[in-house]
C-alpha cells in the first residue's frame, strides 16, 4: 500500500487541514503530515510548535498511522527518504489549483512523485491560516476554525507578538 505526504506550512493548523489529513488517512497505509519550513517566510509559530499542535490535534482523532514531521529541505527528498510516492494537497476554490499544479509538475519531474488533490470540505473551504491569524489579531473568535488546542497557543503567540512591537 502507498505512503502519502501532506505538506504545508500549518501556521497554524486549521480545521480544514485536519479534515484533509483525516480524509487522506482513509486511503493510505501511512500518512506523513509534513511541516515545510520556508526560510523566506516569517511564521508566527516555530517549527516545533507547529509539529506539536498538529500532533495534539491528531491525537484527539486516534489515527495511529498518521505521523508528523518537519523539513527545511525539498518535500520530494523527504518523500524519497520515507518511501512515499504520493503528495496529497487540499484545494479550496480560491485559486489553489493553479498554484499547486505547477508544484505538482515539478515534484513529478524531480522525483516521479504524483500529487493527489482533495477538494476542501465546502463548510471549511474559506478557512486559511492567514485568515485565522487575521481574525485572531483583531480579537475575533476562531473557535471551530482551528482545533481546540490551537486556540490558546494562538492567543499566547499573538500576545507575545503584540508585546514585541
Amino acid at each position: 500500500m502507498t505512503i502519502a505526504v501532506c505538506p504545508g506550512s500549518y501556521d497554524p493548523v486549521t480545521s480544514g487541514h485536519i479534515d484533509v489529513i483525516e480524509r487522506c488517512a482513509r486511503f493510505f497505509k501511512e500518512v506523513h503530515v509534513l511541516v515545510a519550513v520556508n526560510s523566506a517566510k516569517t511564521p508566527l509559530f516555530t517549527e516545533a510548535e507547529r509539529v506539536r499542535m498538529i500532533r495534539r490535534a491528531l491525537d484527539e482523532s486516534g489515527y495511529e498511522h498518521v505521523y508528523v514531521d518537519s523539513t527545511d529541505g525539498l518535500i520530494t527528498d523527504y518523500c524519497k527518504s520515507i518511501g512515499a510516492t504520493v503528495i496529497v494537497k487540499g484545494l479550496r476554490q480560491n485559486g489553489d489549483y493553479e498554484a499547486e499544479l505547477g508544484m505538482a509538475l515539478v515534484n513529478r519531474q524531480l522525483a516521479d512523485i504524483e500529487t493527489v488533490f482533495l477538494p476542501a470540505d465546502p463548510v471549511r473551504e474559506h478557512i486559511s491560516s492567514s485568515i485565522v491569524k487575521d481574525v485572531a489579531r483583531h480579537g475575533g473568535d476562531v473557535t471551530g476554525m482551528v482545533p481546540s488546542g490551537v486556540v490558546p497557543m494562538l492567543n499566547t503567540a499573538l500576545n507575545h507578538e503584540k508585546s514585541q512591537r
